[in-house]
């Protein structure tokens, strides 16, 4: 099995060995999902990375700038990039790539820029020793994006499968950081983040770690089947065009999304009283995935926090969420 990838700008096709015969059907899986998002660009699509620096602060403990690189012809994604002082190159740190909800200021929420604590993510982690690449969702924050002239040109198919690519993008640009120990970076989300870094993490398998606050549940209990809401540009408009909003005409299901992590770490935190994603939806999802894990020998590896609270990242599930990181990710 072929898979690309990009060192020092330049595309490049490596061979890696088929999954063993107890691992998920990664490939099967993602073209399952691309029924649902558009296809996955290929290669050609890739430009140099040409990253920026638009401005620089010195904080406690950490830099924080702020970058854009390009992800394809004529686009670039604005982010935050939080470096801890600690992270060199000659004391390389690992990464966390962290996506915002679903909210107008998009990157500056995780960077602490927002007013609430609990979805400052990137803040947290820089303090923990991790890099963090905070970008903007596509028409979020800083980034206009016209999602009607990208389908009509034929760029993409959904707003899901843009915000993959540039995520995936964003991983190549972590990589060529010096401070950044390649090999060791993960992904963490809440509410839009959270299945914007599952969505990624099926595609990009350089992500070891995987964090959904609040980002899933299974298509058919989510708001008891009726998948409107799922169906926006910046989404999957197919879930209506093509599948009628119906769960079960739906080629694929979250179970499809966790059960191709396997055997990496993922963590779900899914609060009981979440609003938008029923845990009892979690739940079957997480129960579905559970059989693969035990199959490869990591049961510990798939992890599930059910916190008394609504549609949040509770103080203590951020805690436990970040050791989770830490078990995987630190030396």
């Amino acid at each position: 099995m072929a898979r690309w990838f990009l060192v020092a700008g330049m595309a490049v096709v490596s061979v890696v060995p088929l999954p063993a015969a107890d691992a998920p059907d990664r490939a099967a899986i993602r073209q399952k999902m691309e029924l649902v998002m558009g296809p996955m660009p290929d290669a050609r699509r890739r430009v140099p990375l040409d990253p920026k620096v638009e401005s620089e602060e010195k904080l406690e403990g950490y830099v924080r700038r702020k970058v854009t690189f390009a992800v394809e012809k004529g686009d670039r994604v604005p982010a935050w990039l939080l470096i801890p002082h600690t992270a060199t190159a000659q004391t390389k740190a690992p990464a966390m790539l962290c996506l915002h909800q679903t909210i107008s200021i998009g990157k500056d929420e995780p960077v602490g820029l927002g007013k609430q604590d609990s979805k400052a993510q990137a803040l947290h982690l820089v303090k923990r020793g991790y890099v963090c690449l905070a970008p903007d969702y596509p028409s979020f924050g800083e980034y206009k994006y016209d999602f009607a002239a990208a389908f009509q040109r034929g760029d993409h198919a959904s707003g899901t499968m843009k915000a993959i690519w540039n995520n995936m993008r964003a991983v190549d640009y972590l990589q060529t950081l010096p401070e950044v120990d390649g090999e060791r970076i993960g992904v963490i989300g809440h509410s839009l983040g959270g299945h914007n870094a599952m969505f990624t993490a099926a595609f990009d398998e350089r992500l070891q770690v995987i964090v959904s606050s609040c980002g899933f549940c299974s298509f058919a209990k989510y708001y008891k089947g009726n998948l409107k809401g799922w169906t926006s540009d910046r989404y999957m408009p197919r879930i209506a065009s093509v599948y009628n909003n119906d769960p079960q005409k739906m080629p694929f299901d979250f179970s499809d999304v966790v059960i191709s992590f396997a055997p990496r770490a993922f963590l779900a935190v899914a609060p009981e009283k979440d609003h938008n994603f029923d845990v009892s939806g979690v739940r079957d999802v997480m129960a579905a995935a559970e059989p693969v894990y035990k199959k490869l020998g990591v049961p510990e590896k798939l992890q599930a926090l059910y916190p008394d609270a609504g549609h949040d990242f509770p103080a203590e599930a951020r805690q436990r969420a970040y050791e989770f990181i830490d078990r995987y990710l630190k030396k």
